[in-house]
């Protein structure tokens, strides 16, 4: 059982399951929602992330096991694949309903945005319409939060949503680009090849964090800027080692500008 357990957590993408949920949690808090709007709101995200990486790595099984995936707990027999797909199937269950409790509007928006991302794991991800799902998924995610409080959302909330999740699509592929030619995925990163999605990575990062600071009306802030600034840093440092494609340096500068992104949005007004 506790290797089940174990198996289920690596199975569900942790990192980027409890990144997204962090971001939209902070989003909920930067638009008044109240302590109990926030926890409905984290919890439908999270049912949705976890059926989202649980059905990845369902439909991914064969391809990890050709590859010999040694971070894939189906592929290594740390967890079964029927667990794992019951699992995806309890998650997407328990995420319509919470979905819909913030809302019959904001709940339908982030339903689209969890389908586009099951739509991406079924097979959209093998064409060069790749980065499409991850840029209306992300870009709806603050939609829906913002949603839930009554409010309209702001442009370039979604904007610089679309901006990020598009980036991390790049930066997420980098690492396996060459195990995902060998099985038959050929994305949009696999078209442009490591270097430009690199760079692509970097310059849809940035262009996020510039559009939340630039976004909102009024000058931009002194610590809007000097965040802007710090991820600057850490993608600079993520990207100056010689590491090959084949390292998750820059998926992790990622995960941490991402966290900057939820500083930046517990100071910003989302009027």
């Amino acid at each position: 059982m506790h290797a089940t357990v174990r198996g289920l957590v690596r199975a569900c993408h942790p990192e980027p399951t409890l990144a997204v949920t962090a971001v939209a949690a902070g989003i909920a808090v930067s638009a008044g929602r109240p302590p109990w709007g926030v926890l409905l709101v984290a919890a439908a995200v999270l049912t949705g992330q976890l059926s989202v990486g649980w059905l990845n790595d369902y439909l991914d099984a064969a391809r990890d096991r050709e590859v010999g995936r040694t971070d894939k707990p189906i592929a290594t027999g740390l967890v079964k694949k029927r667990i794992v797909g019951a699992a995806a199937c309890c998650a997407s269950a328990a995420c319509v309903p919470l979905s819909f409790t913030t809302g019959l509007l904001a709940g339908g928006v982030h339903l689209v945005a969890v389908v586009s991302a099951w739509a991406y794991d079924a097979g959209v991800k093998s064409t060069r319409l790749s980065v499409l799902p991850y840029a209306l998924s992300f870009g709806l995610l603050p939609v829906f939060v913002v949603l839930t409080s009554g409010q309209a959302p702001p442009w370039w909330l979604f904007t610089a949503g679309a901006l990020l999740g598009s980036g991390a699509h790049f930066a997420n592929a980098l690492p396996d680009l060459a195990d995902d030619a060998r099985t038959g995925v050929h994305g949009l990163p696999h078209l442009l090849g490591p270097r430009w999605s690199s760079w692509a990575a970097v310059a849809l990062l940035l262009g996020a964090m510039t559009c939340l600071v630039a976004g909102p009306a009024g000058a931009p802030s002194v610590a809007g800027l000097s965040l802007l600034a710090a991820a600057c840093l850490v993608l600079t440092a993520a990207l100056a080692p010689r590491r090959g494609s084949g390292s998750r340096a820059l998926f992790r500068a990622i995960m941490a500008v991402a966290l900057l992104a939820v500083v930046l949005l517990l100071i910003t007004p989302l009027g």
